[in-house]
């Protein structure tokens, strides 16, 4: 019988090391649970014998980023060659044959030659965390621990393409008002730019001086020259150099949670993020739980990935708590960052022993619930929008015209 080596807490929060005999690292964990101890870590130890028998370490071997249709597609395939029976190795060689030159064919190659030299697939994948990152590994690592690496590829597949639709859909409904405003801007700084000024000319000739001309009038050809003395560049950085701003901030972390918060609390924009980013940790966190990952690493790994420094921060907290003896919805009841059905869905969760597939449901709610803000985002734009756009060019016609209408009605 397999042995596993593991961490875990004592009742008075004490750490342990030992080993034990079981089947899969969830037979491991559920027989440590039973000792009344709390696994934080646990792991394969022919693994580890492995790791430590190698004579010296191989070079390290740089890649770069993967898409991740690439390795969505990539983990289904393994998936369907393991079910087929086919070995690691054998699996590996084939999909590296089939890939097109770049990144992954090379990575895919790099990780077949470690597995031939004594590694396992997920050691293998940990040398490269740029093409598979922390959730990949621990994923594929449960899967190897389990027997169920097949079934464990295909899941990650899966939270990989749902992730992705997820992300597409926000950025697609950001992309028609991006355009829209940018055209409009494009537009507008045009008009005042070479328009406006020629018929600032016309009228300052018809009406004698400025003071003859309507206020409106005036501040239009103000901010029209001021356009044309250089104010046109100022209008075209400004956005860009906010961005750069913005990714300056977001290198620390205090910036990444003012920012974080302030898109937290935008009308409507701020839903669709929070009800994202609670979509993306609770399924990263019920995809681990459920591929037999110990609920601390979990946690840890989905803080990293979480993608919004306000969940990051209250994972941190609930990692915490639960390494002093607490539950997971404790912490999370007490971050008040999260819905009640979310804090309720845990708690049922921890109760029944179905934490997992409580987050997961959770995770398909919110992605319902983003859908639709979405398409109401979109019904609030468009006339948004227009009215907007009509303010402005309305704004520029009765600057243009009130002189003109003035003049005619002095002269009748």
């Amino acid at each position: 019988m397999p042995i596993f080596t593991y961490e875990a807490l004592d009742s008075k929060g004490q750490e342990i090391k030992d080993q034990i005999e079981a089947l899969s690292s969830k037979e491991a964990i559920s027989k440590i649970r039973n000792l009344g101890y709390f696994p934080t870590k646990v792991k394969a130890k022919g693994a580890i014998e492995r790791r430590e028998a190698k004579a010296a370490a191989p070079k390290k071997r740089s890649s770069g980023k993967v898409k991740v249709k690439h390795l969505t597609q990539f983990a289904r395939q393994l998936s369907t060659l393991q079910d087929a029976g086919l070995s690691i190795l054998r699996s590996l060689r084939v999909l590296e044959a089939q890939q097109k030159s770049g990144t992954l064919k090379r990575v895919i190659g790099y990780v077949a030659d470690d597995i031939e030299g004594g590694s396992t697939l997920s050691e293998a994948m940990g040398k490269f965390p740029k093409a598979f990152d922390r959730l990949f590994v621990n994923m594929v690592a449960a899967g190897e621990a389990g027997g169920v690496l097949d079934l464990i590829l295909a899941r990650l597949a899966e939270f990989m393409e749902k992730a992705a639709r997820l992300k597409a859909r926000v950025k697609g409904a950001m992309i028609y008002p991006a355009v829209v405003l940018c055209a409009a801007f494009g537009i507008v700084l045009g008009l005042m730019y070479f328009v406006i000024p020629k018929f600032t000319e016309v009228l300052r000739d018809m009406a004698g001086s400025d003071a003859q001309l309507p206020a409106l009038t005036r501040g239009l050809m103000a901010v029209s020259e001021w356009i044309k003395a250089g104010g046109w560049a100022i209008m075209i950085m400004a956005p860009i150099g906010f961005v750069f701003l913005t990714r300056f901030i977001r290198r620390f972390q205090a910036g990444r949670l003012v920012l974080d918060n302030v898109n937290l609390r935008l009308p409507v924009m701020g839903q669709i993020t929070a009800k994202t980013s609670i979509a993306r940790w609770t399924r990263t966190l019920g995809t681990l739980i459920g591929a037999g990952v110990p609920i601390l690493e979990a946690i840890n790994i989905t803080r990293e990935t979480a993608g919004n420094e306000v969940y990051a921060n209250m994972l941190g907290k609930v990692h915490y708590a639960i390494r002093q003896g607490d539950t997971f919805a404790n912490p999370l009841r007490q971050s008040k960052t999260v819905d009640g059905i979310v804090i309720n869905m845990v708690d049922v969760g921890e109760e029944t022993g179905d934490l997992d597939k409580m987050l997961l449901k959770v995770a398909d709610n919110y992605d319902e619930e983003v859908d639709v803000l979405v398409q109401s985002l979109m019904s609030l734009l468009e006339p948004i929008m227009i009215l907007v756009l009509g303010v402005i060019v309305g704004t520029i016609v009765l600057a243009i015209f009130l002189p003109i209408i003035k003049i005619i009605t002095t002269l009748m």
